[in-house]
């Protein structure tokens, strides 16, 4: 192997700059890797879950229908989603005190959880339209990402208007929820709202994990930010993929 720093290889300085930055390119294509393969490996076991629950009865126990035939959550629904919401805020707040391991456990369970809560959409929807909206969302997020990795546009200052969309989209989510639209239009909206800010989050997410890995590379954090991020983009991969699903999913009825 050539020894760059020998002079008569001509400038030792911008040679062993452009090793250092390959190196550095090197490391963080590992770490983002790392990212997607704990997103992938998350949503795989998220749908596994879903259809195995889908044919059991459990899945019956987890909607209920009112006597205007609107169907909504059971309790053991909302046992579920504040279980998730749980295992979120716990991986949020205490990722400095906990090991990477048990970050990984917290992810995986996660992702369960959200398999049991989404076993139901098998009900309401097509098998092929749901297989039709994953791809679609899949190609989404894939171009989206791979453009916040690119650009070298700065996105930080989108997390204000985002932030703040996310907050209306879940007030606006619950009046609809209480006070339906006769003619569904506010769903749709919502729908609309919903694909955009993920969207969004998707780009700004991806840039922030890039970001954060030249703080924490070679430190203990770095193992959990890689399971951190996942979650981030895992979390904005499935609420994309539900907001798709109600403009390409094909009811059953």
């Amino acid at each position: 192997m050539a020894n760059w720093s020998d002079p008569q290889f001509g400038a030792a300085p911008k040679s062993t700059t452009t090793a250092t930055g390959i190196v550095v390119d090197a490391g963080l294509r590992a770490h983002m890797l790392s990212v997607y393969n704990y997103m992938t490996s998350g949503i795989l076991l998220t749908g596994i879950v879903s259809l195995l629950v889908y044919n059991t009865n459990l899945v019956d126990s987890l909607l209920t229908v009112g006597v205007d035939g609107r169907i909504g959550l059971s309790p053991l629904s909302w046992v579920l989603t504040f279980a998730t919401l749980g295992v979120v805020l716990w991986l949020s707040f205490g990722l400095n005190r906990i090991s990477t391991t048990t970050a990984q456990f917290l992810f995986w369970a996660y992702a369960a959880l959200v398999g049991i809560s989404l076993s139901p959409i098998f009900l309401v929807y097509t098998g092929s339209s749901i297989a039709l909206t994953f791809f679609a969302t899949a190609a989404t997020f894939a171009s989206l990402s791979l453009w916040a990795y690119t650009t070298k546009r700065d996105l930080s200052g989108w997390y204000t208007f985002l932030f703040m969309g996310l907050i209306g989209l879940i007030i606006a989510t619950a009046l609809n929820m209480i006070f339906p639209s006769a003619d569904g239009t506010m769903s749709l909206v919502i729908s609309a709202a919903g694909v955009l800010i993920f969207s969004g989050l998707t780009a700004y997410y991806t840039q922030t994990i890039k970001s954060l890995y030249f703080q924490v590379a070679g430190t203990p954090m770095q193992g959990k930010m890689a399971v951190f991020g996942a979650l981030q983009l895992y979390i904005a991969f499935i609420n994309m993929f539900l907001y798709l699903l109600r403009f390409l999913g094909n009811s059953r009825d």
